[in-house]
C-alpha cells in the first residue's frame, strides 16, 4: 500500500483534516489581520445579492481569514471532486467554509468538466440565495496564478459582484506544492487587501469574457502584491 492510499482513506483524511483545521484556525486567530480597501466589501455583504470571491489556489490556508468580513452570509468554497479535494474539503468545512464540489478549470477532462457544470448551477442557485461563493480560479492543477474562465463565467451567469482577495502572511511557510502554498505561523501578521466589485454584463461576448479574464488575473496577482507590501 502507498502513501497515496493511505492517504486518501476515509479514515485518514478525517484525522488529518482535523489536524490541519484546528492548527489553521488557531494561526488565523493569533495573527494581527489588516483589511485594505474594505468598505465596498462590508457594503456587498450587508447587501441581500450573493458575492464571488476569488484568490490564488496557493492562498487557502489564508482564505478563512476572510470570515471576519463575510460573517453575516452564508458561504461555500468551489474545491475540486479529486480525492484530494475531499480532505480540503473537510478541513474547509470545519473552518466555516462549506463546499460546492467541482471544477471547470479542465475542460480537457470529460468527468472534470461534468463536475464543473453541476459546480456552475450549484453556485449559481447559492448566490441568487444571498450566499458567497469562493473560487480559486487557477485551481486544482493550474497553471499557478493564472486564471481560468470559471469566475469569469460564473459572474456573467449569475450576476454576481465579484471582489478579488489579495492575501498574504507573515511569517509563513510554504508547500514545494505547484502553487507553493503559503501557511501562516501564529502570532504573526496578515493582510488581506480587497479589489471590487467587479462585473461582468449579461452580453458579453467571447472577446469581452477573455479580456476580462486577463484583467482580473493581473488584478488579482496586484493584489497579492499589496497584501505583501502592507506587510513589508
Amino acid at each position: 500500500m502507498n502513501f497515496k492510499t493511505v492517504f486518501r482513506a476515509p479514515q485518514v483524511q478525517g484525522v488529518l483534516a482535523v489536524i490541519l483545521s484546528t492548527y489553521l484556525d488557531f494561526a488565523l486567530k493569533t495573527t494581527r489581520w489588516t483589511f485594505e480597501n474594505r468598505a465596498p466589501a462590508d457594503l456587498a455583504v450587508a447587501g441581500p445579492k450573493g458575492i464571488i470571491g476569488c484568490f490564488w489556489h496557493g492562498r487557502i490556508p489564508l482564505g478563512p481569514a476572510c470570515r471576519a468580513v463575510l460573517a453575516h452570509k452564508p458561504r461555500k468554497v468551489i474545491i475540486s471532486m479529486s480525492p484530494d479535494g475531499e480532505f480540503i474539503a473537510r478541513a474547509m468545512a470545519r473552518l466555516s467554509f462549506d463546499s460546492i464540489r467541482g471544477s471547470s478549470s479542465r475542460k480537457d477532462d470529460s468527468a472534470n468538466a461534468k463536475g464543473g457544470a453541476g459546480a456552475m448551477m450549484e453556485s449559481v442557485r447559492f448566490l441568487r440565495s444571498g450566499g458567497v461563493v469562493a473560487i480559486t480560479p487557477d485551481g486544482p492543477r493550474g497553471p499557478a496564478e493564472q486564471m481560468a474562465a470559471g469566475a469569469v463565467a460564473l459572474a456573467k451567469v449569475s450576476g454576481a459582484p465579484v471582489f478579488l482577495f489579495g492575501l498574504h502572511a507573515r511569517p509563513g511557510f510554504r508547500l514545494n506544492s505547484w502553487d507553493r502554498t503559503l501557511f501562516p505561523l501564529p502570532f504573526g501578521r496578515g493582510a488581506v487587501v480587497f479589489d471590487g466589485p467587479l462585473y461582468v454584463p449579461r452580453d458579453a461576448d467571447d472577446a469581452a469574457m477573455e479580456a476580462t479574464r486577463l484583467d482580473w488575473q493581473t488584478r488579482l496577482t496586484a493584489a497579492n502584491a499589496r497584501a505583501e507590501a502592507v506587510l513589508g
